[in-house]
C-alpha cells in the first residue's frame, strides 16, 4: 500500500473516520435501539466480488486487538488486520433517488466491483 506523497514526502494516514452526516446517522440509529454507549464496530471481511468486503455492526465494548477512535462523537472499533485496509478512509452517509446508505471512501482501493461493497487493496 502506497501512502500519498506531498512535496516529496510520504504522507502517513491517520485510521479511519466518519463524515459529521454519517456520524449523525450512526448516533440516530445507536439512540433508536437504546443504546447510544455502544460503538460502531467497521472491519473488512474476506469475500465479495473483488476480494475483500466491507462490513459494520454495533458492538457493545471493543475486543483484545482492536483500536478505539472516537469520531464526532462515535465511538469506532476497528480490529487491527482491517484497519490496515482502511487506514485513511471516511465513510459518509449518502442519499439519492436509487437510495440511501453508508459509503466508504478509501484511498486504498486499487479495484472495486460496481456495487461499491466489494474492493481489493
Amino acid at each position: 500500500m502506497d501512502l500519498p506523497i506531498i512535496n516529496g514526502v510520504k504522507q502517513a494516514r491517520t485510521g479511519v473516520g466518519l463524515s459529521e452526516l454519517a456520524a449523525s446517522k450512526v448516533r440516530e440509529l445507536l439512540a433508536q435501539r437504546s443504546t447510544p454507549e455502544h460503538g460502531l464496530r467497521i472491519g473488512v471481511r474476506g469475500g465479495g466480488c473483488s476480494g475483500n468486503s466491507y462490513f459494520m455492526e454495533f458492538c457493545e465494548s471493543p475486543g483484545d486487538g482492536d483500536v478505539v477512535v472516537q469520531s464526532h462523537g462515535v465511538r469506532l472499533v476497528v480490529d487491527t488486520k482491517s484497519l490496515m485496509l482502511l487506514d485513511g478512509t471516511e465513510i459518509d452517509y449518502v442519499e439519492g433517488l436509487m437510495g440511501s446508505g453508508f459509503k466508504f471512501n478509501n484511498p486504498n482501493v486499487r479495484h472495486s466491483c460496481a456495487c461499491g461493497e466489494s474492493f481489493s487493496a
